[in-house]
């Protein structure tokens, strides 16, 4: 009895014995302070590109080269004061046309066949013909009257040969009348045969290439109606509208991005009627630099005036926009950091716009990659 009571107590102490040494190693497993392992996020590192708090960016050597980061110096200066305005491509009207038909009828190919779009043509070459369109009745009215004309002219033929042959003793002026009675129903039989078989030819009025067709074989078109538009490439207007009339009386050039080039423009004048409340202003360029635009194409025109504002000449693709849909540049201020500048910009050419606040000058403004820097987070 006192063995069993022994044993009891000896496993209760070693039960006791095992819930200090588990309750000890609990405590010496707890990390002293400053080696906690809590929920909070760990923190940023490394050498990888990323966005720092301050809404900086963090961009290693390795990466800028990767990405193709450019940068340019701002200087700051005297810059023309333009007007962007919306304009569209036009023919020069010396310089290209419209085929058009005089009559109503159905369309033939000309010697060439249809002309196709883009297809160069020459002044006064037969593009199509049409054939004219008559009602049955008018058809048989002239068939009628080309039938009396024949019989009156034969009879007049044979009126002549037998006076002819009496020439001793007939009358010279009889003899020269029916000779002109014949002449006359000849022509008159002409023209009305003429008439029914005749096709009206539609020829092109300028040297170019076939800009748009709206014709096909058998197709009937209505008088008046356009078949052919003809331009010469080299050759094109830009018309833009001004809703300021002011711009047209201070216009000291204008230009046009096309791509990423810049095309001077040639101010021809201004209209003196408004066109959709607004003044219409025509602009050529020299040479070939519209050669590979098209007719209706619409473009933005920056209209250049005498005035002059300060700012900051950067390229168009260096203004992005932040989160709040604000106008940004991103500056280096450090060799792999780079910060947002909100600025305030105004047309300038289409290439490059004038920075007029936010940006000072000596600054290094990012002109390429700007847009993959902004994208980084």
């Amino acid at each position: 009895m006192r063995n069993k009571t022994s044993m009891k107590a000896n496993t209760k102490i070693l039960l006791a014995a095992a819930s200090l040494a588990a309750l000890a190693a609990s405590w010496n497993a707890m990390a002293g302070p400053g080696h906690e392992h809590g929920d909070a996020p760990p923190a940023m590192g490394g050498n990888g590109p990323r966005r720092l708090p301050d809404g900086s960016v963090f961009l290693p050597k390795p990466a800028q080269r990767q990405i193709g980061v450019r940068t340019l110096v701002a200087e700051a200066g005297a810059l023309p004061r333009s007007h962007a305005l919306s304009g569209k491509v036009t023919l020069d009207p010396n310089a290209g046309g419209k085929v058009q038909a005089l009559v109503a009828g159905r369309i033939e190919a000309g010697p060439r066949g249809l002309p196709n779009v883009g297809q160069a043509v020459k002044k006064g070459e037969v593009l199509a013909w049409v054939a004219p369109a008559l009602a049955p009745i008018e058809h048989a009215n002239q068939q009628a009257q080309l039938a009396e004309l024949t019989a009156a002219r034969d009879l007049a033929a044979k009126r002549l040969a037998r006076l002819q042959a009496l020439r001793d003793t007939v009358p010279r002026k009889e003899i020269e009348t029916v000779e002109s009675e014949l002449a006359s129903l000849e022509a008159r039989a002409r023209a009305v045969g003429g008439g029914l078989a005749r096709r009206d030819a539609l020829a092109a009025p300028v040297t170019g290439v076939i800009a748009s067709s709206n014709a096909v074989a058998g197709q009937v078109v209505d008088a008046r109606e356009q078949v052919f538009e003809i331009v010469d490439p080299r050759r094109l207007r830009i018309e833009a509208l001004a809703y300021d009339a002011g711009i047209a009386a201070d216009v000291a050039g204008a230009s046009l991005a096309v791509g990423e080039a810049r095309v001077p423009l040639d101010f021809i004048g201004a209209g003196r009627s408004l066109r959709e409340q607004a003044l219409p202003m025509a602009f050529a360029a020299r040479g070939e630099a519209l050669a590979h635009l098209a007719v209706g194409q619409p473009v933005e025109v920056f209209v250049h005036t005498r005035s002059a504002v300060q700012g900051v000449r950067v390229p168009a693709a260096s203004v992005l926009k932040n989160p709040a849909n604000q106008a940004i540049v991103w500056v280096k201020t450090a060799p792999e950091r780079f910060a947002p500048r909100l600025v305030t910009v105004a047309p300038l050419d289409g290439v490059d716009v004038a920075v007029t606040s936010g940006l000072a000058a000596g600054e290094r403004v990012v002109t390429q990659a700007a847009a993959l820097v902004n994208q980084i987070r």
